[in-house]
């Protein structure tokens, strides 16, 4: 004996539901379980690894697929694929309590581990290990916010670390050399060694030529500082993006 299924039901197992209310009804999609993060930290951006089906609910538990006239009184378009991408970005995950401390704790470690890679020891210049920033962190009562994006919850924790100075830190630095033609060297130089945090070279025969240390946050400044005095002749090239001590450290 077969069993009938209304068409307007679609079953689905292992989901991750997000859920968005608008226009007095409950739409919802579904999503593979923690894909809808990476979605939303533009980790992942293939939306075919995100949802399960290209379908709008009213109910995934019970499969209940939303109809077409109310998708168009809500969103002013039928199209399932675009109201796929609007839930995906404004609605609310609905998970167990379980599955969320997971998601805070798998989140917690991944701006740690943004942290560590975007930082140094103070003292010696090398990296920290994972563990003992998620440290530095409980240490402060650092706590992760969901919906917002890993990288720019990390360069707050940044902040965050260098002025509780719970452990020397800083921002690993770039180490640039820059080109500047000789009319234009004296006036610029000056100007360089302000966003500079260290000088390791200065020559000047035709041109000046500088090899500096900087914060990542002064590229864009130090770059545009160049483009602009120089009348775009001046150049700026990337030698390291992080000067960071390498080896084993001695024991004294």
């Amino acid at each position: 004996m077969s069993i009938f299924t209304p068409t307007n039901q679609k079953r689905l197992t292992n989901v991750a539901v997000v859920r968005l209310k608008k226009g007095g009804k409950r739409f919802e999609i579904a999503c593979y379980p923690n894909k809808v993060m990476s979605w939303r930290n533009k980790v992942e951006k293939d939306i075919d690894e995100v949802l399960q089906t290209h379908a709008v609910f009213m109910n995934v538990s019970k499969g209940q697929v939303a109809k077409a006239e109310d998708l168009k009184k809500a969103f002013g378009t039928d199209n399932q694929d675009e109201i796929c991408l609007q839930i995906l970005a404004k609605g609310e995950q609905q998970v167990s309590e379980k599955e969320r401390q997971a998601q805070l704790e798998s989140m917690y470690r991944d701006i740690a581990t943004v942290v560590a890679d975007k930082c140094v020891n103070l003292e010696n210049n090398r990296p920290f290990p994972v563990t003992l920033i998620e440290k530095a962190m409980k240490d402060l009562h650092i706590s992760v916010k969901p919906n917002k994006n890993t990288k720019q919850q990390a360069l707050e924790v940044i902040k965050q670390l260098k002025a509780s100075e719970t452990i020397k830190i800083q921002r690993a630095q770039m180490r640039l050399r820059i080109g500047v033609s000789g009319k234009d060297a004296k006036r610029v130089k000056e100007k360089v060694k302000k966003l500079s945090t260290k000088v390791e070279k200065e020559d000047f025969d035709d041109e000046l030529e500088m090899t500096v240390l900087i914060d990542p946050g002064c590229y864009k400044e130090l770059s545009e500082l160049i483009h602009t005095e120089t009348k775009g002749k001046g150049h700026v090239e990337i030698l390291s993006l992080k000067d960071i001590e390498e080896g084993d450290e001695k024991l004294e």
